[in-house]
């Protein structure tokens, strides 16, 4: 939070900093839109605060997180969000400009969406007897926004980048395709997070071009990759799979039901390459907060403890 907290104007830093220590360390959002209270994501519930943010405030934000040179960060803004160190991410909306159809920048902006990026390693430690067995198994894990997808993408990532000496799981080469900069975190191309020894990350990269340049680049064992599920997305997957490549990749939906009713994802998933499916649910109060389902779509057990 302190890494966030230098992004702020000094007023918005006052308001914020009376956020509780027991609850700070749970934030997961700050809202910042003008002439309206700030708001703080906690545990995906919203708690407002008594400030009306004011023009002003907005502007000497964007200056901050600019470094006062928006027109260092053009590319970003065509995509509405700022990547900053510690590889948290500030979302943006306001007035968008348009060129020839398409989107050039946001000026004017009115809303910030200071999204708070934690790395909780040991997260997917408790998965591994469920993802591997003599290799990793290609793997979707599925979710809602704010269940945890990203982070536990991180975690796997770490995991299989370092290997596993008490499971003898060793090291594999991992690349990363990070299109929105969230995954790894990167500033100046350059992870901000822990994920081993053996990672690549193509920052800023669509993920079709992305999955195509790691596996004729850097020949990784295992791609990692965000939010599959447009048309392109499936010759993609292939790819990877005939090259030897396996796949640990998230998407949008609650359940593998629900995957299967969209029909890009569901060209993907006719395909038979997955192996094992994550639900994740941070409703599940027995501490795993997922269920493990295998290619036909069974349940797993849950082998192990929570805290293993």
């Amino acid at each position: 939070m302190d890494t966030v907290f230098t992004l702020l104007p000094k007023k918005l830093e006052e308001q914020f900093r009376k956020i509780p220590l027991s609850m700070a360390n749970k934030v997961e959002e700050l809202r910042i839109r003008i002439g309206r209270p700030l708001e703080v994501i906690i545990e995906g519930r919203p708690t407002f605060l008594p400030y009306l943010v004011h023009d002003e405030d907005a502007r000497q934000l964007l200056h901050h997180i600019s470094k006062y040179s928006l027109y260092a960060l053009e590319e970003e803004l065509k995509r509405g969000y700022i990547t900053v160190s510690g590889g948290h991410r500030v979302g943006l909306a306001g007035k968008v400009v348009l060129e020839n159809g398409e989107v050039k920048a946001i000026r004017d902006v009115s809303s910030f969406n200071i999204r708070i990026a934690r790395q909780k390693i040991g997260t997917a430690e408790k998965l591994i007897p469920s993802l591997y067995t003599d290799e990793w198994h290609h793997t979707i894990i599925i979710g809602a926004p704010q269940t945890g997808k990203t982070t536990l993408l991180r975690d796997i990532a770490r995991i299989i980048s370092t290997g596993c000496e008490k499971r003898n799981i060793l090291p594999k080469k991992v690349g990363i395709v990070d299109e929105r900069s969230e995954i790894a975190g990167s500033v100046r191309g350059v992870p901000q997070l822990d994920f081993g020894p053996r990672v690549d990350v193509l920052d800023g990269c669509p993920k079709v071009e992305g999955m195509m340049m790691l596996i004729r680049s850097m020949s990784p064992d295992v791609l990692i990759v965000d939010e599959i599920g447009r048309p392109e997305d499936t010759a993609a997957v292939l790819e990877a799979v005939n090259a030897g490549i396996k796949l640990m990749i998230t998407a949008h939906g609650r359940t593998l039901a629900d995957l299967k009713k969209r029909p890009y994802m569901a060209q993907i998933l006719d395909q038979h390459i997955f192996e094992r499916f994550i639900e994740l649910n941070r409703n599940d109060k027995s501490g795993w907060g997922c269920t493990i389902l295998d290619e036909t779509g069974n349940a797993l057990p849950k082998i192990g403890s929570v805290k293993e």
